[in-house]
């Protein structure tokens, strides 16, 4: 397993190997013990998946609040994903900032956003599958989420803003101002 610290260090880049032959492939996603090694030592309580109909799609920024703060390993299984981590922790030297990672079913990776961060995506091809591991059980009160294109943080996306299709909430999100005190360093 390749494990890769991005420019914020917490969040980390993870391509597990696969082993092909005429038949297909195998590749073991997640092991416990291996994650461990690489800092990522938190339990995962919930399993989630979503299908993205169409390029162009983004689902974010989200988070929940403790006590219901969630820690996510994300794939992408079919199609392409623009996948985001914002630092969201008060106090924390890297408040505000954003890594980003393309996370496809070819190059098979996968991003550990730890608890304490947003996450959202932007899907790049039609059909996109992401399944992500969580570390909290989803709680509709604990629930929060920034504007995606919020002028605070400056995400380069790669949709245009009036391409993005986004839900109704996604929409109505405040900007990055109202999460200053959701999470502590």
């Amino acid at each position: 397993m390749k494990a890769e610290r991005l420019a914020i260090p917490d969040v980390i880049l993870i391509t597990p190997p696969r082993f092909s032959d005429n038949r297909g492939f195998f590749s073991e996603t997640y092991n416990i013990q291996r994650m461990t090694e690489v800092g990522i030592s938190l339990p995962f309580v919930q399993d989630n998946q979503s299908l993205s109909r169409q390029k162009g799609v983004v689902r974010g920024l989200h988070c929940q609040l403790d006590p219901h703060a969630q820690g996510k390993l994300v794939r992408c299984t079919k199609g392409a994903i623009w996948d985001v981590a914002v630092d969201a922790r008060s106090g924390s030297p890297t408040y505000g900032k954003w890594v980003a990672a393309e996370l496809s079913e070819q190059n098979w990776s996968q991003l550990w956003i730890p608890p304490g961060f947003l996450h959202g995506f932007c899907t790049l091809a039609d059909d996109s599958e992401v399944q992500y591991k969580c570390t909290g059980l989803y709680d509709k009160t604990s629930e929060r989420a920034v504007i995606w294109n919020s002028n605070e943080l400056a995400i380069t996306w790669p949709v245009e803003e009036g391409s993005a299709v986004l839900s109704g909430k996604d929409l109505e999100a405040p900007e990055f101002s109202a999460a200053k005190n959701w999470f502590h360093y």
